[in-house]
């Protein structure tokens, strides 16, 4: 008889790997100098690095950036993320990535996550859109997992309330992970590693 491991889902951006890092670099490769930071504590990337308003060709060249699979296979790993996936993994648990990554991004999302180590073999790439419904939710209802880890409120929206759901709070200024819809969540933790030492009753 074949067991199965019970599946958690996590979020990429956030939780397991540095989007900031990957901002910076971007704006680097479109305008040839890096950014410097302003403020370590920001959510959102554009708040942490010293980069201003840009006009509409500029805004061109950056996003420009994005739209390359390279971006989304080098992305450094979080502090503590890879151990903490890794224990995940030794406790019994499949780990599988569900991102609001577009669709063709997703081969490069699992390259950039086995170059760095991470014991996840299955990235589920969902799209990203805001709405009433997080765009994550059907693959979490399809998935059924355990737990569904994830650093943005608004992607526990219509997950299944049989979920656990724990939201990853990481970087306090600018955070959209405020007010009434926290009541999406389980539990509230720093970073993975802290998710990990609450679920595995540490």
């Amino acid at each position: 008889m074949v067991m199965t491991r019970p599946i958690l889902a996590l979020d990429a951006d956030g939780v397991l790997v540095d989007l900031h890092i990957g901002y910076a670099r971007a704006w680097q490769r479109a305008f040839g100098v890096a950014p410097a930071e302003r403020d370590p504590l920001a959510y959102w990337p554009m708040d942490r690095w010293d980069v201003g308003q840009v006009d509409a060709d500029k805004r061109l060249l950056l996003r420009a950036q994005f739209q390359q699979p390279e971006l989304w296979e080098t992305l450094p790993a979080i502090d503590g993320a890879v151990d903490a996936c890794h224990r995940l993994h030794d406790a019994g648990y499949e780990l599988v990535c569900v991102t609001a990554l577009e669709d063709r991004f997703q081969a490069a999302r699992l390259r950039n996550l086995k170059v760095l180590g991470f014991p996840i073999r299955r990235v589920i790439a969902t799209g990203h859109a805001e709405g009433e419904r997080s765009p994550k939710a059907d693959a979490i209802a399809a998935l059924r997992p355990v737990a569904f880890v994830d650093d943005y409120i608004a992607y526990m929206r219509g997950v299944p309330t049989e979920v656990h759901t724990a939201l990853v709070l990481r970087a306090p200024n600018g955070s959209p992970n405020v007010g009434d819809e926290l009541k999406l969540v389980r539990s509230m933790h720093q970073d993975l590693a802290d998710f990990t030492d609450h679920w595995l009753g540490l």
